[in-house]
């Protein structure tokens, strides 16, 4: 199989986050792995080790190379800055502050946004000027805390566009967007791209056209008609909150009550539960045995100008995002000569037939190498699948094209906003909108996701 099937639930253009989680899941599955087959041979040859699998490493040579853009080979502050709750507890900022000191020349830090100052117009941290900033937050945080704390060094980083990602994706970076590459400017984006996208509407009493193309008189009824098949989600949200899925809520009154009194929410096409969903062994412990559980899944692909830096392996409940209660899940390149489903199929069952006790064991390893390598998030531990998921090589280069259709597009999208184009899509302040006027992004250095609910041949068959 050289391709996948499925669509995206979501891009980030923001603050997208998981680059280095996924480097800390693919070191303790490696290991997980060699002691699984040590115990139960699987006869299954798998790569945990691809570039791929490891976006962390091309994310921060991107910011290198932006840096020596801007410096040459001058000596530098690059700095990670994130809210400064998340400062002791969020592992891969203070991963990536770490990685880019260990670069020759830099000094990597991390930092809250208040805790710089202006030195003769220049951004500076304890008196040194900040030549590169990632910021781990988006516009609508960054002006909540400027109003608070007053980041006019942080501001002026931005109007020397100093700041990954650059704040112009802003006004893009909602879900509205793919009722723009759903509707009649369809025409305008890559096929890949309008082929991945559910059909999209945003969600208020109007007049449009369903997903086959036939009118609809009133998008609030007819959403009431058709619930179990839609889902209602906010323009801009995090972590699924405000998220309701016909099939999973099925009280459609609610739903949609939810939706008009908090506004600016969107509605789609449901995309098939056991299209991105696997069956996975875990463990039971009240009843002290092992068994199948069917898991959704989520596979955000991180890219930037030069390419695709890697994949990030998610899964849970609906939805499946780390901070609303899921875990990530391992990848792995087949290197066997069976197919994706044959291989999850002999992997799972070598989970199967192991005792309770065994399993235990594993995951308990699991767990500890997780400690060690401080693996959390803000809720605590993060979980992380027993089993890997697999792609076969082939498809590698399927996602590769649909990364870099997506960067083009978001390009395409970027110059519908300066045309005037999308303005009755965006409805974001005037001061966010100020901050994203200040820094246009037009192709530059920057980490951009999109959220794939992907099948890669392991979903679950249809009786």
């Amino acid at each position: 199989m050289t391709g996948f099937t499925g669509y995206h639930s979501e891009w980030n253009l923001g603050s997208p986050g998981g680059w280095d989680y996924m480097r800390t899941t693919q070191k303790i599955a490696r290991e997980t792995w060699q002691r699984l087959n040590r115990i139960n041979p699987t006869g299954i040859n798998l790569d945990f080790e691809h570039p791929m699998l490891y976006p962390v490493v091309g994310f921060a040579q991107m910011l290198l190379a932006a840096y020596r853009h801007r410096e040459g080979s001058n000596p530098g502050v690059i700095a990670v800055v994130a809210e400064q709750e998340t400062l002791e507890d969020v592992t891969e900022n203070i991963n990536l502050a770490a990685r880019l000191d260990r670069f020759e020349g830099i000094t990597g830090i991390l930092a809250a946004p208040h805790e710089f100052e202006l030195t003769s117009g220049r951004m500076t941290h304890q008196g040194r000027p900040v030549s590169l900033v990632f910021m781990d937050f988006n516009n609508d945080v960054f002006l909540k805390l400027h109003r608070k704390h007053d980041l006019g060094p942080l501001m002026q980083a931005v109007r020397e566009n100093r700041v990954l990602n650059p704040r112009g994706t802003e006004p893009y970076n909602v879900k509205s967007m793919f009722e723009v590459i759903t509707g009649p400017h369809a025409h305008r984006f890559h096929a890949e791209t309008v082929q991945r996208t559910p059909w999209t509407r945003r969600f208020f009493e109007r007049r449009t056209e369903g997903p086959d193309g036939a009118p609809i008189a009133d998008l609030v009824e007819w959403t009431r008609r058709h619930w179990p098949e839609l889902v209602l989600k906010p323009e801009r949200g995090y972590s699924g909150i405000g998220v309701r899925v016909g099939e999973v809520h099925p009280d459609a009154d609610d739903a949609i009550r939810l939706a008009m009194e908090k506004g600016h929410y969107i509605v789609q096409a449901r995309v098939p539960l056991p299209l991105w969903a696997e069956d996975m062994p875990e463990l039971d412990h009240d009843r002290k045995t092992v068994v199948m559980q069917r898991r959704q899944t989520d596979f955000r692909c991180l890219t930037g100008p030069d390419g695709v830096f890697g994949y990030l392996g998610r899964y849970g409940d609906v939805p499946t995002n780390v901070g609303s209660g899921g875990g990530v899940q391992p990848a792995a390149i087949l290197q066997s000569n069976v197919t994706v489903r044959e291989a999850v199929d002999r992997i799972n069952q070598s989970l199967l037939d192991l005792s309770y006790d065994q399993l235990c064991e594993l995951e308990d390893q699991q767990k500890q190498a997780a400690v060690a390598a401080r693996f959390t998030y803000l809720l605590g531990p993060i979980k992380i699948a027993l089993r890997p998921r697999v792609l076969a090589p082939g498809q590698l280069k399927a996602l590769e094209t649909y990364c870099r259709a997506m960067w083009s597009d978001c390009l395409t999208l970027e110059k519908m906003w300066h045309g005037g184009e999308l303005d009755d899509y965006i409805d974001i302040e005037d001061e966010e909108l100020a901050i994203a006027r200040l820094q246009p992004w037009q192709g530059g250095p920057a980490i951009f996701a999109a959220d794939g609910l992907f099948s890669f041949g392991a979903h679950p068959e249809e009786p």
